[in-house]
Protein backbone atom coordinates (compact mmCIF):
# COMPACT_ATOMS: atom_id res chain seq x y z
CA UNK A 1 0.00 0.00 0.00
CA UNK A 2 1.49 3.20 -1.23
CA UNK A 3 1.77 6.00 1.47
CA UNK A 4 2.08 4.15 4.49
CA UNK A 5 5.25 3.59 6.72
CA UNK A 6 5.14 0.25 7.28
CA UNK A 7 4.88 -0.65 11.38
CA UNK A 8 6.54 -3.44 13.39
CA UNK A 9 5.53 -5.41 16.01
CA UNK A 10 7.62 -7.84 18.16
CA UNK A 11 7.83 -11.03 17.55
CA UNK A 12 6.10 -12.96 20.92
CA UNK A 13 8.92 -13.41 23.61
CA UNK A 14 10.92 -10.52 22.00
CA UNK A 15 12.12 -7.85 24.21
CA UNK A 16 11.76 -3.97 22.96
CA UNK A 17 13.97 -1.01 23.86
CA UNK A 18 11.76 0.36 26.75
CA UNK A 19 11.56 -3.15 28.33
CA UNK A 20 15.35 -3.19 28.26
CA UNK A 21 15.62 -0.05 30.10
CA UNK A 22 13.22 -1.19 32.31
CA UNK A 23 14.94 -4.55 33.22
CA UNK A 24 18.08 -2.85 33.20
CA UNK A 25 17.46 -0.20 35.88
CA UNK A 26 15.95 -2.67 38.13
CA UNK A 27 18.99 -5.04 38.11
CA UNK A 28 20.74 -2.12 38.74
CA UNK A 29 18.40 -1.46 41.82
CA UNK A 30 18.64 -4.73 43.10
CA UNK A 31 22.93 -4.98 42.88
CA UNK A 32 22.75 -1.57 45.03
CA UNK A 33 20.10 -3.41 47.48
CA UNK A 34 23.00 -6.09 47.53
CA UNK A 35 25.96 -4.17 48.14
CA UNK A 36 24.58 -2.79 51.13
CA UNK A 37 24.30 -5.85 53.21
CA UNK A 38 26.76 -6.67 55.89
CA UNK A 39 30.34 -7.38 55.02
CA UNK A 40 31.06 -8.94 58.02
CA UNK A 41 30.77 -12.62 58.13
CA UNK A 42 31.26 -15.40 60.54
CA UNK A 43 34.39 -16.47 59.88
CA UNK A 44 35.40 -20.05 59.24
CA UNK A 45 38.99 -20.67 58.25
CA UNK A 46 42.50 -19.07 58.95
CA UNK A 47 42.32 -17.44 55.02
CA UNK A 48 39.04 -15.86 55.69
CA UNK A 49 39.29 -14.50 58.82
CA UNK A 50 41.23 -11.93 61.30
CA UNK A 51 43.82 -13.44 63.38
CA UNK A 52 46.97 -12.23 65.72
CA UNK A 53 50.36 -13.84 64.89
CA UNK A 54 53.51 -14.21 67.21
CA UNK A 55 55.81 -13.84 65.49
CA UNK A 56 54.43 -10.62 63.89
CA UNK A 57 55.27 -10.90 59.69
CA UNK A 58 54.29 -13.15 56.92
CA UNK A 59 53.96 -17.36 56.72
CA UNK A 60 57.03 -17.63 57.18
CA UNK A 61 58.46 -15.61 60.63
CA UNK A 62 59.19 -17.86 62.86
CA UNK A 63 60.69 -18.07 66.38
CA UNK A 64 63.76 -20.44 66.48
CA UNK A 65 65.96 -21.72 68.89
CA UNK A 66 69.29 -24.46 68.77
CA UNK A 67 69.78 -27.70 70.45
CA UNK A 68 72.75 -27.43 72.87
CA UNK A 69 74.91 -29.03 70.42
CA UNK A 70 73.76 -26.72 67.77
CA UNK A 71 72.82 -29.79 65.09
CA UNK A 72 69.12 -29.30 65.11
CA UNK A 73 66.88 -26.03 64.85
CA UNK A 74 63.12 -25.82 65.86
CA UNK A 75 61.64 -23.06 64.73
CA UNK A 76 57.59 -22.12 65.36
CA UNK A 77 54.95 -19.66 65.24
CA UNK A 78 51.26 -19.24 66.84
CA UNK A 79 48.76 -17.72 64.64
CA UNK A 80 45.29 -17.01 67.08
CA UNK A 81 42.44 -16.70 64.94
CA UNK A 82 39.81 -14.87 67.97
CA UNK A 83 37.14 -16.84 66.05
CA UNK A 84 33.47 -14.06 66.60
CA UNK A 85 30.28 -15.54 66.56
CA UNK A 86 26.85 -14.38 65.99
CA UNK A 87 23.61 -15.17 64.76
CA UNK A 88 21.94 -12.96 61.78
CA UNK A 89 18.16 -11.97 61.57
CA UNK A 90 16.31 -10.77 59.15
CA UNK A 91 15.56 -6.88 58.47
CA UNK A 92 13.97 -5.50 55.32
CA UNK A 93 15.20 -4.35 51.97
CA UNK A 94 16.26 -0.47 50.94
CA UNK A 95 13.56 1.61 50.83
CA UNK A 96 13.90 1.44 46.70
CA UNK A 97 13.55 -1.92 47.05
CA UNK A 98 11.44 -2.97 49.77
CA UNK A 99 10.75 -6.55 48.42
CA UNK A 100 14.60 -6.98 48.94
CA UNK A 101 15.14 -8.63 52.42
CA UNK A 102 18.60 -9.24 53.80
CA UNK A 103 20.25 -10.93 56.50
CA UNK A 104 21.99 -9.10 59.14
CA UNK A 105 24.58 -9.70 62.28
CA UNK A 106 22.44 -9.70 65.64
CA UNK A 107 24.83 -7.21 67.77
CA UNK A 108 23.10 -9.11 71.44
CA UNK A 109 23.78 -12.88 69.91
CA UNK A 110 28.06 -11.31 69.44
CA UNK A 111 31.14 -13.63 71.28
CA UNK A 112 34.04 -15.17 70.54
CA UNK A 113 35.05 -18.75 69.87
CA UNK A 114 38.77 -18.97 69.80
CA UNK A 115 41.36 -21.34 68.01
CA UNK A 116 44.83 -22.00 67.09
CA UNK A 117 47.04 -22.37 64.53
CA UNK A 118 50.51 -23.66 64.83
CA UNK A 119 53.33 -23.73 62.93
CA UNK A 120 56.56 -25.46 63.02
CA UNK A 121 59.92 -26.02 61.02
CA UNK A 122 62.70 -28.60 61.79
CA UNK A 123 66.09 -28.35 60.65
CA UNK A 124 69.06 -31.04 60.94
CA UNK A 125 72.75 -30.12 60.55
CA UNK A 126 74.59 -33.04 58.20
CA UNK A 127 78.28 -31.60 58.65
CA UNK A 128 79.10 -28.31 60.31
CA UNK A 129 76.98 -26.65 63.27
CA UNK A 130 74.24 -24.55 62.50
CA UNK A 131 75.19 -25.07 58.80
CA UNK A 132 74.55 -27.62 55.85
CA UNK A 133 70.59 -27.59 57.38
CA UNK A 134 67.99 -30.49 55.88
CA UNK A 135 64.25 -30.48 56.57
CA UNK A 136 63.04 -34.11 55.96
CA UNK A 137 61.97 -37.53 57.90
CA UNK A 138 58.58 -37.01 60.09
CA UNK A 139 59.07 -35.64 63.38
CA UNK A 140 57.42 -35.84 66.66
CA UNK A 141 55.47 -32.79 67.85
CA UNK A 142 53.80 -31.21 70.52
CA UNK A 143 51.78 -28.06 70.28
CA UNK A 144 50.26 -26.41 73.24
CA UNK A 145 48.45 -22.61 74.08
CA UNK A 146 46.60 -21.19 76.90
CA UNK A 147 44.25 -18.41 77.48
CA UNK A 148 44.59 -15.80 80.60
CA UNK A 149 43.33 -13.34 81.88
CA UNK A 150 46.20 -10.45 80.56
CA UNK A 151 46.53 -10.25 84.60
CA UNK A 152 48.05 -13.50 84.94
CA UNK A 153 45.04 -15.23 86.58
CA UNK A 154 43.79 -18.42 86.07
CA UNK A 155 43.62 -19.73 82.90
CA UNK A 156 40.45 -19.51 80.88
CA UNK A 157 41.33 -21.86 78.08
CA UNK A 158 43.36 -24.67 76.71
CA UNK A 159 44.45 -27.05 74.35
CA UNK A 160 46.97 -28.99 73.75
CA UNK A 161 47.39 -32.00 70.68
CA UNK A 162 50.99 -34.86 70.12
CA UNK A 163 51.38 -35.13 66.39
CA UNK A 164 52.85 -37.86 65.52
CA UNK A 165 55.20 -39.25 62.27
CA UNK A 166 54.91 -35.19 61.05
CA UNK A 167 57.14 -33.55 57.85
CA UNK A 168 59.60 -31.09 58.62
CA UNK A 169 57.05 -28.10 58.10
CA UNK A 170 53.75 -28.30 58.74
CA UNK A 171 50.65 -26.42 59.95
CA UNK A 172 47.87 -27.53 62.69
CA UNK A 173 45.18 -25.72 63.72
CA UNK A 174 43.52 -26.63 66.52
CA UNK A 175 39.68 -24.96 67.91
CA UNK A 176 39.71 -24.39 71.83
CA UNK A 177 36.44 -25.41 72.18
CA UNK A 178 35.62 -22.75 74.60
CA UNK A 179 33.05 -19.67 74.25
CA UNK A 180 34.98 -16.34 75.52
CA UNK A 181 31.85 -13.45 76.06
CA UNK A 182 32.36 -10.30 74.55
CA UNK A 183 33.99 -7.19 76.06
CA UNK A 184 35.58 -9.09 78.97
CA UNK A 185 39.22 -7.13 79.02
CA UNK A 186 42.33 -8.04 77.59
CA UNK A 187 44.30 -11.72 77.31
CA UNK A 188 47.18 -13.06 76.80
CA UNK A 189 48.53 -16.00 74.79
CA UNK A 190 51.27 -18.53 76.11
CA UNK A 191 51.98 -20.91 73.27
CA UNK A 192 54.66 -23.45 72.73
CA UNK A 193 55.74 -25.78 69.98
CA UNK A 194 58.06 -29.18 71.12
CA UNK A 195 59.86 -31.07 69.00
CA UNK A 196 60.45 -34.25 71.28
CA UNK A 197 64.44 -34.41 72.02
CA UNK A 198 65.33 -30.90 70.72
CA UNK A 199 63.42 -28.83 72.86
CA UNK A 200 60.30 -26.51 72.92
CA UNK A 201 60.26 -23.10 71.59
CA UNK A 202 57.80 -20.47 73.48
CA UNK A 203 55.94 -17.40 72.82
CA UNK A 204 52.80 -14.89 74.19
CA UNK A 205 50.70 -12.84 72.29
CA UNK A 206 47.60 -10.21 73.65
CA UNK A 207 44.58 -9.95 72.65
CA UNK A 208 41.17 -7.76 73.38
CA UNK A 209 38.43 -8.96 73.60
CA UNK A 210 36.23 -6.18 72.69
CA UNK A 211 33.61 -6.62 70.24
CA UNK A 212 32.44 -2.78 69.47
CA UNK A 213 33.90 -3.10 65.87
CA UNK A 214 31.18 -5.46 65.01
CA UNK A 215 28.60 -3.82 66.85
CA UNK A 216 29.17 -0.06 65.16
CA UNK A 217 29.57 -1.91 62.23
CA UNK A 218 25.82 -4.26 62.76
CA UNK A 219 24.41 -0.70 63.76
CA UNK A 220 25.78 1.16 60.57
CA UNK A 221 24.18 -1.38 58.59
CA UNK A 222 20.90 -1.59 60.14
CA UNK A 223 20.88 2.55 60.24
CA UNK A 224 21.44 2.46 56.20
CA UNK A 225 18.54 0.81 55.99
CA UNK A 226 15.73 2.68 57.74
Amino acid sequence: MKGRTPSFRPAPGAVGPDMKRTRTAALALAAAAAALAPVLVQQATAAEGPYLQDPAGGEKSMKSMWTEDEMHKVEGQLRFHPGVQYKTVTRPGHPAAPDHERRSGDPDTLAWEPSYEFAWSVSDSTVLKKAVTVKEGTHPIVVHAVLRRANGSSKVAEVRKELQDRPATGREKVAGGRRIACDTGEYTVEWSVTRSGYGTLTGSLRWDSSCEQYRTAFARDHGKQR
